[in-house]
């Protein structure tokens, strides 16, 4: 309440600083409560070098989202840790909208349990939705004789740690998909990493190892003959290779493993806001130019809406941390 003094010049002044005061609140409040996105540009932190998977998938769903929303989406890459250093960043940004994590579903799922870190993403982040999948295939040397998984692994029960597999290196979904194979065929093979899923695939092009777990850039070397796929290590049959038949078809149940990329924000970021970027992801994913875009990168433009992104997620880590304390894969 205003106490008006009775003199008339001074009341009429402090009747009009008082209104002048409510006009500055009610355009203050107005401001804040404005549309969002409006303030500035969003920003979507990636935690690997630019030219990557996860990188080109960014920057695909940051154009359909600056088109929907109107603002401009920029892609900020960070590298570093396996991608503990994007998610760091984004776990301290203030919770405006304005910041977002694109990153493979394992820096949650799988890096906790590989690291000794302070870092809790399942803790510290907020899920908004699935962006993506790679499958991984089951690729074999141009020498080999396996007409298909059966036959792999037969001999290599046959004979232990007789075969050998290339990875994109210790602890990457590659290998945790090699590690997940051999333990539910209980097979032994020795596991050979690389610095990437190229040199990997070189190797087994090379004769130099038995098999690898593709994460999608080897189609054009199996189209050439160059390496041979025996199966697809995921939940259902690839629709680059429709003829393929995953590893359960083939009696491996169990050994089910895709690549997902996701999108998080900061814990406290506005409900509101994180279903609207999950509406926007989802229209984005089926647009014909985000398709084209992600069969270049051997992916498939597959979302997730928020309650499966969780659901996919906890069923994922409690996989993984399983599998990587069985298989004693520390990376520290």
């Amino acid at each position: 309440m205003f106490n008006f003094p009775k003199n008339p010049l001074r009341r009429r002044l402090v009747q009009s600083a008082a209104i002048s005061l409510c006009t500055l609140g009610a355009l203050g409040a107005a401001q804040a409560q404005q549309a969002w996105p409006t303030a500035k540009p969003i920003r979507i932190v990636v935690g690997f070098a630019p030219g990557g998977t996860t990188d080109a998938m960014a920057r695909v769903v940051a154009q359909s989202l600056g088109d929907a929303l109107g603002q401009s989406v920029i892609v900020d890459n960070k590298p570093g840790a396996s991608g503990n250093l994007a998610a760091s960043e984004v776990i301290r940004a203030t919770p405006d909208g304005y910041t977002f994590l694109i990153a493979p579903t394992s820096f949650e799922t799988a890096n906790p349990f590989l690291f000794k870190q302070t870092l809790a993403p399942a803790k510290e982040l907020t899920p908004v939705a699935g962006v993506g999948r790679s499958q991984m295939y089951l690729v074999v040397k141009p020498q080999s004789t396996f007409k298909d998984a059966k036959e792999l692994v037969a001999f290599a029960r046959a004979n232990p740690d007789k075969l050998s597999y290339a990875s994109a290196g210790a602890g990457t979904p590659p290998h945790l998909a090699g590690e997940l194979f051999k333990k539910v065929t209980g097979i032994a093979a020795t596991h050979i990493p690389y610095r990437g899923a190229a040199p990997a695939l070189n190797d087994v092009m090379g004769n130099q190892a038995d098999f690898v777990f593709d994460p999608g850039i080897a189609f054009q070397h199996v189209r050439a003959g160059k390496v041979r796929m025996l199966a697809v290590a995921g939940t259902q049959r690839s629709s680059f290779f429709p003829d393929v038949p995953t590893l359960a078809e083939q009696g491996f149940k169990g050994t089910e493993l895709d690549i997902w990329f996701g999108m998080w924000a900061p814990n406290g970021v506005p409900a509101e806001v994180s279903a609207r970027m999950a509406q926007e992801i989802a229209k984005a994913l089926t647009q014909a130019n985000t398709k084209t875009r992600y069969e270049a990168l051997g992916a498939e433009a597959v979302g997730l809406d928020n309650a499966a992104f969780r659901t996919l997620l906890t069923n994922e880590a409690k996989m993984l941390s399983s599998l990587i304390k069985e298989a004693q894969i520390n990376l520290e």
